[in-house]
Protein backbone atom coordinates (compact mmCIF):
# COMPACT_ATOMS: atom_id res chain seq x y z
CA UNK A 1 0.00 0.00 0.00
CA UNK A 2 0.84 3.48 -1.02
CA UNK A 3 1.44 5.44 1.78
CA UNK A 4 3.06 8.58 0.30
CA UNK A 5 0.91 11.46 1.11
CA UNK A 6 1.83 14.95 -0.76
CA UNK A 7 3.97 17.30 1.45
CA UNK A 8 1.16 19.86 0.39
CA UNK A 9 -1.42 18.56 2.67
CA UNK A 10 1.54 17.81 5.56
CA UNK A 11 2.63 20.65 5.97
CA UNK A 12 0.01 22.58 4.67
CA UNK A 13 -2.26 21.52 7.41
CA UNK A 14 0.48 22.18 9.92
CA UNK A 15 0.56 25.57 8.65
CA UNK A 16 -2.62 25.71 8.84
CA UNK A 17 -2.64 24.82 12.60
CA UNK A 18 -0.46 27.53 13.12
CA UNK A 19 -2.70 30.04 11.65
CA UNK A 20 -5.42 28.64 13.41
CA UNK A 21 -3.56 30.29 17.03
CA UNK A 22 -3.87 33.60 15.68
CA UNK A 23 -7.57 33.55 14.41
CA UNK A 24 -9.12 36.42 16.44
CA UNK A 25 -11.63 34.73 18.63
CA UNK A 26 -14.40 36.54 20.97
CA UNK A 27 -12.98 37.22 23.93
CA UNK A 28 -14.34 34.09 26.06
CA UNK A 29 -13.37 31.18 23.16
CA UNK A 30 -10.04 32.65 22.91
CA UNK A 31 -8.94 30.87 26.25
CA UNK A 32 -10.94 27.65 25.33
CA UNK A 33 -9.06 27.49 21.50
CA UNK A 34 -8.06 23.50 21.03
CA UNK A 35 -4.90 23.30 20.28
CA UNK A 36 -5.26 22.10 16.59
CA UNK A 37 -1.23 22.01 16.15
CA UNK A 38 -1.33 19.01 18.41
CA UNK A 39 -4.13 17.42 16.85
CA UNK A 40 -2.97 17.48 13.65
CA UNK A 41 0.87 16.40 15.06
CA UNK A 42 -0.90 12.92 16.77
CA UNK A 43 -2.99 12.57 13.61
CA UNK A 44 0.54 12.50 11.33
CA UNK A 45 2.06 10.94 13.93
CA UNK A 46 -0.06 7.77 14.03
CA UNK A 47 -0.35 7.56 9.91
CA UNK A 48 2.90 8.35 8.97
CA UNK A 49 5.66 7.72 11.70
CA UNK A 50 8.55 8.24 9.11
CA UNK A 51 8.12 11.47 8.32
CA UNK A 52 6.53 13.03 11.63
CA UNK A 53 8.84 12.68 14.54
CA UNK A 54 10.09 14.52 17.61
CA UNK A 55 12.30 16.70 15.17
CA UNK A 56 8.85 18.20 13.26
CA UNK A 57 6.62 18.24 16.84
CA UNK A 58 9.97 20.63 18.02
CA UNK A 59 10.18 22.75 14.77
CA UNK A 60 6.53 23.27 14.89
CA UNK A 61 6.60 24.03 19.05
CA UNK A 62 9.39 26.91 18.07
CA UNK A 63 7.11 28.35 14.95
CA UNK A 64 4.18 28.18 17.58
CA UNK A 65 5.94 29.66 19.92
CA UNK A 66 7.52 32.34 17.34
CA UNK A 67 3.89 32.81 16.51
CA UNK A 68 2.19 33.50 19.51
CA UNK A 69 4.48 34.92 21.46
CA UNK A 70 4.64 32.20 24.19
CA UNK A 71 8.06 31.90 26.36
CA UNK A 72 10.55 30.60 23.46
CA UNK A 73 10.47 26.90 23.88
CA UNK A 74 7.65 26.51 25.78
CA UNK A 75 5.34 24.83 22.80
CA UNK A 76 8.02 23.14 21.48
CA UNK A 77 8.85 20.76 24.64
CA UNK A 78 5.01 20.39 25.17
CA UNK A 79 4.91 19.15 21.80
CA UNK A 80 7.55 17.03 21.61
CA UNK A 81 6.50 15.26 25.10
CA UNK A 82 2.80 14.80 23.63
CA UNK A 83 5.25 13.32 20.04
CA UNK A 84 6.84 11.51 22.40
CA UNK A 85 4.30 9.45 24.34
CA UNK A 86 1.87 9.47 20.98
CA UNK A 87 5.35 7.23 19.38
CA UNK A 88 5.16 5.12 22.69
CA UNK A 89 1.53 4.47 22.72
CA UNK A 90 1.16 4.73 18.80
CA UNK A 91 1.00 0.47 18.46
CA UNK A 92 -2.20 0.80 20.46
CA UNK A 93 -3.61 4.38 19.33
CA UNK A 94 -3.13 3.19 15.56
CA UNK A 95 -6.18 0.86 16.01
CA UNK A 96 -8.67 2.00 18.94
CA UNK A 97 -12.03 2.38 17.66
CA UNK A 98 -12.41 6.60 16.97
CA UNK A 99 -14.09 7.47 20.06
CA UNK A 100 -11.49 5.76 21.76
CA UNK A 101 -8.72 7.24 19.97
CA UNK A 102 -10.69 10.54 20.86
CA UNK A 103 -10.70 9.69 24.44
CA UNK A 104 -6.62 8.76 23.97
CA UNK A 105 -6.50 12.28 22.50
CA UNK A 106 -8.15 14.15 25.07
CA UNK A 107 -5.63 12.48 27.61
CA UNK A 108 -3.14 13.76 25.52
CA UNK A 109 -4.19 17.02 25.66
CA UNK A 110 -4.95 17.00 29.10
CA UNK A 111 -0.99 16.00 30.18
CA UNK A 112 -0.37 18.64 27.64
CA UNK A 113 -2.25 21.40 29.70
CA UNK A 114 0.17 19.85 32.88
CA UNK A 115 2.90 20.29 31.23
CA UNK A 116 1.82 24.28 30.17
CA UNK A 117 1.25 24.81 34.07
CA UNK A 118 4.56 23.18 35.41
CA UNK A 119 6.14 25.25 32.50
CA UNK A 120 4.56 28.45 33.97
CA UNK A 121 4.91 28.01 37.44
CA UNK A 122 8.54 27.68 36.78
CA UNK A 123 8.79 30.43 34.90
CA UNK A 124 7.16 32.71 37.44
CA UNK A 125 4.07 33.64 35.85
CA UNK A 126 0.27 33.40 36.98
CA UNK A 127 -1.19 30.08 36.28
CA UNK A 128 -3.67 30.51 32.80
CA UNK A 129 -7.42 30.72 33.59
CA UNK A 130 -9.59 27.70 34.45
CA UNK A 131 -11.23 28.21 30.49
CA UNK A 132 -8.28 26.89 29.28
CA UNK A 133 -8.58 23.73 30.59
CA UNK A 134 -11.61 23.09 28.21
CA UNK A 135 -9.68 22.76 25.45
CA UNK A 136 -8.95 19.38 25.78
CA UNK A 137 -12.54 18.94 25.86
CA UNK A 138 -12.88 20.88 22.61
CA UNK A 139 -10.11 18.35 20.92
CA UNK A 140 -12.64 15.71 21.97
CA UNK A 141 -14.87 16.49 19.93
CA UNK A 142 -12.96 17.93 16.99
CA UNK A 143 -10.80 14.70 16.85
CA UNK A 144 -12.85 12.43 14.86
CA UNK A 145 -13.96 14.70 12.41
CA UNK A 146 -10.25 16.17 12.17
CA UNK A 147 -9.27 12.33 11.51
CA UNK A 148 -12.66 11.60 9.09
CA UNK A 149 -11.51 14.76 6.73
CA UNK A 150 -7.50 14.24 6.55
CA UNK A 151 -8.29 10.86 6.14
CA UNK A 152 -10.52 11.46 2.95
CA UNK A 153 -7.55 14.16 1.82
CA UNK A 154 -5.01 11.25 1.94
CA UNK A 155 -7.37 8.89 0.03
CA UNK A 156 -8.03 11.34 -2.97
CA UNK A 157 -4.40 12.39 -3.38
CA UNK A 158 -3.56 8.70 -3.20
CA UNK A 159 -6.00 7.66 -5.58
CA UNK A 160 -5.17 10.82 -7.69
CA UNK A 161 -1.04 9.84 -7.93
CA UNK A 162 -2.20 6.37 -9.00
Amino acid sequence: MNRAVSPWILYGSLFLGLLAMVLPLPAGMDLARPYLLALLLVYWQLELPERVGLGTAFLAGLAADLVSGTLLGEQAMRLVILAFLVQRFRARLRFFPLWQQAAAVTALLLNDRLVALAIQLSAGQAPAHWATWISPLLGFAIWPWLFLLLDELRLRQRERSG
